[in-house]
């Protein structure tokens, strides 16, 4: 079995790893996706740097985004769309794939046309609690739609929609069923630990206001903070700077960090008290599961507010506390991390509902439909 597997971006990633992982030892794997973040940045992907950490197969693709507002990178990214239809379609006439399994993004639109246009079946994962652009475009095509959440069903045609549930890697899963013992930890202090996270690729207006606020931070807390690495911004470097010049006690108490491997992640959202982060579906698919009180910033200009919209479900759960980036202060927001830790029993308490909402079995679920799309295809 041959499985060619289409990422739009990081957030498109987790799952595709927690699916990889799950696979039969005997399915060979090509992961197709970008080999930098951001458009005119030189800053490699998380997913680039991770399949080549792992060993995994891995095949970059130049493409354009369809993006909704006009910006210095708009002409180029419209001349590389064709660019991206035709190396996606030597890609998959080279490897021969059984199936093609995308997670979205706009990076999978071109290897789905392709597929389609070589007559490979097509299995499309959509993590949101609605459907994303490249999968509206993608579902024309597709075999199978494996969606994540009860309330995406409707914004697909329900004749090949099948209910998976978001996927989590077995990190996540093992760390649901039991406590991190002393030796696992990553504090650095007995102060309360927040880890703050932007993504696989950084948050620069979380940065932004964490630096503004980071000395009384770090007068009460322990800080594990992931900026990401967008040179544009240099973020990363300034706060190295900044760090430099505390005193060596609070120093201690602060871990700066380009970039978490996976299975750290993990660790560090398990012994936070608190985690302040962006609101990307597979972070709140994380932090549901693990059931970890949250202050949530939705990265304010996205597609049709979808992080909003994570957020204001992980808040109606009663796990998360919600604020906006383009409005809080660093003031308002070191306010609203004493709120939350002051009150940590509240929002631990809704613990056994989260869980509720989490498919532990969605990585078999996802393999069972990629492997009935082959036997559909040989059965026609």
């Amino acid at each position: 079995m041959k499985v060619l597997i289409a990422v739009g971006g990081g957030g498109h990633f987790s799952p595709a790893l927690a699916v990889i992982e799950q696979m039969p030892k005997d399915w060979e794997v090509l992961l197709v996706g970008r080999k930098h973040t951001f458009e005119g940045d030189s800053a490699l992907s998380f997913e680039y740097q991770t399949a080549k950490r792992l060993g995994l197969e891995f095949q970059t693709i130049t493409t354009g985004r369809l993006q909704r507002k006009f910006t210095k990178h708009t002409l180029s990214s419209l001349i590389k769309i064709p660019v991206g239809l035709s190396q996606a379609n030597t890609i998959l006439k080279k490897y021969h794939p059984d199936v093609v399994l995308s997670f979205g993004g706009y990076i999978s639109i071109p290897v789905v046309l392709a597929a389609a246009r070589l007559k490979v079946p097509i299995v499309i994962h959509e993590q949101i609690l609605h459907a994303g652009l490249a999968n509206k475009i993608a579902l024309k095509f597709a075999t199978t739609i494996c969606v994540s959440w009860q309330e995406s069903q409707k914004f697909f045609p329900q004749n090949k929609t099948v209910l998976t549930g978001n996927p989590l890697r077995k990190e996540f899963l093992e760390a649901g069923k039991k406590e991190w013992g002393s030796g696992n930890s990553t504090k650095k202090s007995d102060f309360p630990l927040v880890y703050i996270t932007g993504g696989s690729g950084g948050a620069h207006g979380i940065n932004i206001l964490i630096e503004e606020c980071l000395t009384e931070l770090l007068e009460k807390y322990t800080i594990i903070h992931q900026t990401g690495d967008a040179q544009q911004f240099g973020d990363y470097a300034r706060l190295e700077k900044k760090v430099s010049q505390l005193s060596p006690d609070l120093q201690k108490r602060y871990t700066l960090c380009k970039f978490i491997d996976t299975e750290e992640v993990m660790k560090h959202i398990v012994q936070a008290d608190l985690v302040i982060s962006r609101s990307g579906i597979n972070t709140l698919t994380e932090l549901l599961y693990l059931a970890k009180p949250s202050l949530l910033i939705p990265l304010p200009y996205g597609q049709r507010n979808e992080q909003l919209t994570n957020a204001k479900f992980m808040k109606k759960v009663g796990l998360a506390e919600v604020v906006d980036q383009l409005t809080i202060t660093s003031e308002e927001l070191l306010q609203k991390v004493t709120h939350m830790i002051t009150h940590l029993d509240i929002y631990s308490s809704h613990k056994a509902e989260a869980k509720k909402l989490i498919h532990l079995d969605a990585g078999e679920k996802i393999i069972k439909e990629v492997h009935d799309a082959k036997e559909k295809r040989i059965a026609a």
